[in-house]
């Protein structure tokens, strides 16, 4: 394998793993030795450091060297990069899963909006935007890291159910009852007007950025350029 896609595969395995590390086993000693405020200050530290690596360990590895899907590939990214787009502008909008004091409260609410889609709109949101570069086929690094996103996203979702429970008890096993972790797309119509409108909004701005940012044409104005 070449030695750029080596070190991409290394800067993502870095930036999951350590996600993973340090949401799960070594939260609460690290927690213990630093303090919440160090703990965050840390994580914070370490996540971007390796969000730095996998960044120019990308922008360093060839592009466009697999043959890529074609028009089909284009399609079927497009359609799925916006339910990414909606569930992710959504899962701002009253989540219990942010740490914030209203959280347990949410939790024992009715769901509404995204949630209505799926308990993890924001990880569904990068699992379908990472799904949507997989299929295009087009570049090794573009597979790599977008493998490693869906995984850290949808894997990442799995294990935030078990924390969030041991954390919030009963009102997470309520919240759990009442919505799904697989997304119920057929309901995304029913997730409100905000959400909509902010995610389509997304959607489009977000593509039509892929050309200046990429040097490639992406969404509907891969037809429309």
């Amino acid at each position: 394998m070449n030695q750029t896609l080596v070190n991409l595969l290394a800067a993502n395995i870095a930036f999951v793993g350590s996600h993973f590390a340090m949401s799960h086993p070594l939260r609460a000693p690290m927690v213990k030795a630093l303090g919440a405020g160090g703990f965050q200050g840390v994580y914070t530290l370490v996540s971007f450091a390796t969000l730095a690596w996998v960044y120019f360990a990308f922008i360093g590895a060839p592009a466009a060297d697999l043959g890529g899907s074609g028009d089909a590939g284009w399609i079927i990214a497009t359609v799925l990069t916006w339910p990414a787009m909606v569930l992710l502008a959504g899962s701002l909008i009253g989540n219990p899963a942010l740490p914030t004091p209203m959280a347990e409260a949410q939790a024992r609410a009715e769901p509404k909006g995204v949630f209505l889609v799926t308990r993890h709109p924001m990880m569904w949101g990068i699992g379908l935007w990472a799904a949507s570069h997989l299929v295009l086929l087009w570049s090794t690094r573009t597979m790599i890291t977008a493998l490693a996103m869906g995984i850290l996203a949808l894997l990442g979702a799995k294990f935030q159910d078990g924390k969030k429970r041991m954390q919030m008890g009963e009102a997470w096993g309520a919240w759990s009852s009442k919505t799904s972790y697989w997304p119920q797309l057929h309901k995304l119509f029913s997730v409100g007007v905000v959400p909509l409108v902010a995610g389509t909004g997304l959607w489009l701005a977000g593509s039509w950025l892929h050309l200046w940012r990429a040097g490639i044409p992406a969404g509907v104005w891969q037809w429309l350029g």
